[in-house]
């Protein structure tokens, strides 16, 4: 096993089979570009948890990832994808960076979700980029990025059913996709620190707690995760065995 990669809140690793990578969750929380950061015993786990339901239940509505299965407690095998440098964001009610720039008061919900993109680079502070940009930087063609934009906007109707049914709104979220084959794949993960969700009375359920000093992230995030097995008990992975040392 190789570490090929380890960012703010994941590590992946090679594995012993072709075109297949374990991917670690990490206890770290990181906002403000890694100027804020922190560590949270179980994060790791409760987002490898999350997301693999959520990846399951994204697949039985049609949509295709990275995701293989959920070995352990806090890695998930994937297949190994080239990733495609542009973060895509869907918003359905205004917050964080939206509110910033328009002036409008979070908490405004969207007549339309909209769907926006961050050019996906540390060192740039990840900037918000236009079509015209991600041809003139060569990220996509106009296909890939109608592919994206597609996509991004299918998902954003499964996941605003499946987090009503957990009692939450989703206000916005993060996606990331790669290559393989000639096929786009959704790909890193969709949990608590890539999404915003807030609950009938407005608390926030996600990675805002620690950005904003408004809660316990591991209790929060440990709420979103048992309203998901509540929600849909058939996705439950019970217990998982313990992820081994540190590679």
């Amino acid at each position: 096993m190789q570490k090929l990669y380890e960012g703010k809140a994941k590590a992946v690793y090679t594995t012993s089979e072709e075109g297949v990578l374990v991917q670690r969750f990490k206890d770290s929380a990181t906002a403000f570009n890694a100027e804020k950061k922190a560590e949270f015993g179980g994060k790791g786990e409760l987002n490898n948890r999350i997301a693999g339901i959520v990846f399951r239940y994204l697949a039985d509505r049609g949509i295709p990832s990275h995701y293989i299965e959920t070995p352990n407690t806090r890695d998930m095998r994937i297949r190994a994808v080239e990733i495609i440098q542009i973060e895509v964001v869907a918003r359905n009610i205004v917050a964080g960076s939206l509110s910033k720039r328009t002036g409008l008061d979070e908490g405004v919900r969207l007549s339309a979700p909209i769907v926006e993109f961050y050019y996906k680079d540390d060192d740039l502070g990840d900037p918000m980029i236009t079509d015209d940009h991600i041809r003139i930087l060569n990220l996509a063609t106009e296909d890939e990025l109608a592919t994206l934009r597609r996509m991004a906007l299918e998902i954003n109707e499964h996941l605003i059913e499946l987090w009503k049914k957990c009692g939450l709104d989703l206000v916005d979220f993060k996606l990331e996709f790669g290559r393989v084959d000639g096929k786009i794949l959704l790909a890193d993960e969709i949990s608590p620190d890539t999404q915003r969700l807030w609950d009938a009375d407005g608390n926030r359920m996600d990675k805002d707690v620690f950005r904003r000093d408004l809660a316990d992230l591991v209790e929060t995030y440990s709420r979103v995760h048992a309203q998901l097995i509540a929600a849909y008990p058939e996705y439950d992975f019970g217990t998982l065995p313990e992820a081994p040392a540190e590679r």
